[in-house]
């Protein structure tokens, strides 16, 4: 189909000098010189085969014609402008979609989030819905914070993962829980919760410290970490959870509450970079994953 209507610069030469009723004024309005704009505007009236200004010592007048034409344009022109400014207000490059594990991101990472948009106000970020079943191949997500495999199960060739945070366990339990206290060997005497998946990092934490569990040991287990701290906050036994998910919690620690006994275990955090087919280390924690 061959192509009638003039140019967008033309038709904003035109428009410019139309609101103003000057070169000049309109020149500064496009950024472009006065030449510009009038050898646009003849471009216009050429193309088109009419004359749509009168030119005068005392200004510049629409035609009928240049009426009409501006009735006719002005405001699909101003509809394309607004199209344009909308496409360009959310580049790819700097809008970031997460999927995050709900706790880490209830717990940790939204305390964070206000300092990292102070930090970088360019990007705009998005968070998609979580699933335990991912397989990481969804167009819908830049990042995801996740769990570290488990022991034979291989993240996907597409993506690449890192170590975030998560690694460090520590046994807490509520102030008044806690005045009763005396040693390990009391402490892990008390109810005990753990996280359902992780049950044996009752075990890694009494080894670091130097206690024993009690022979076929029991306790209550917890599916979410959020669950799991609240528990504890509540005064039902002492729970052993990652590091980061009540280091507010520890750091501003009331009397009587239990010294912090970390150590390594397996389930944390990690982060994900773009590299691809990059080996995990051996440990646990939270992953980032990319494409």
């Amino acid at each position: 189909m061959r192509i009638r209507s003039p140019s967008l610069v033309e038709l904003h030469a035109f428009l410019g000098v139309a609101r103003h009723g000057n070169f000049h004024r309109a020149a500064d309005e496009l950024c472009v010189t006065q030449a510009a704009v009038s050898r646009a505007v003849a471009r216009l009236e050429k193309h088109l085969g009419v004359q749509l200004l009168d030119r005068a010592a005392s200004g510049v007048r629409l035609t009928p014609a240049g009426a009409d034409l501006r009735r006719q344009v002005e405001g699909p022109v101003a509809a394309l402008e607004a199209a344009a400014g909308q496409v360009r207000a959310l580049p790819e490059a700097l809008r970031l979609r997460l999927s995050v594990v709900p706790s880490l991101g209830n717990l940790w990472l939204m305390p964070r989030l206000e300092d990292f948009r102070h930090r970088h106000p360019e990007i705009d970020i998005e968070f998609r819905q979580y699933h335990h079943d991912e397989d990481f191949t969804r167009a819908d997500v830049d990042l995801w914070v996740a769990l570290k495999a488990r022991a034979g199960k291989h993240w996907p060739r597409q993506v690449a993962a890192q170590y975030l945070i998560g690694r460090e366990i520590v046994a807490v339990c509520a102030p008044a829980l806690a005045q009763g206290i005396d040693g390990v060997d009391a402490l892990l005497n008390l109810p005990l919760l753990y996280h359902s998946n992780y049950r044996d990092n009752w075990a890694l934490w009494a080894d670091s410290v130097g206690g024993q569990l009690p022979p076929h040991w029991r306790g209550t287990g917890f599916d979410l970490v959020m669950n799991l701290i609240e528990a504890a906050r509540a005064g039902m036994g002492v729970a052993v959870v990652q590091r980061c998910m009540v280091q507010a919690e520890l750091r501003n620690r009331p009397p009587g509450h239990p010294r912090a006994r970390q150590r390594q275990h397996r389930a944390g955090l990690l982060p994900v970079p773009s590299a691809r087919d990059r080996r995990l280390p051996r440990g646990g924690g939270f992953l980032a994953l990319g494409p």
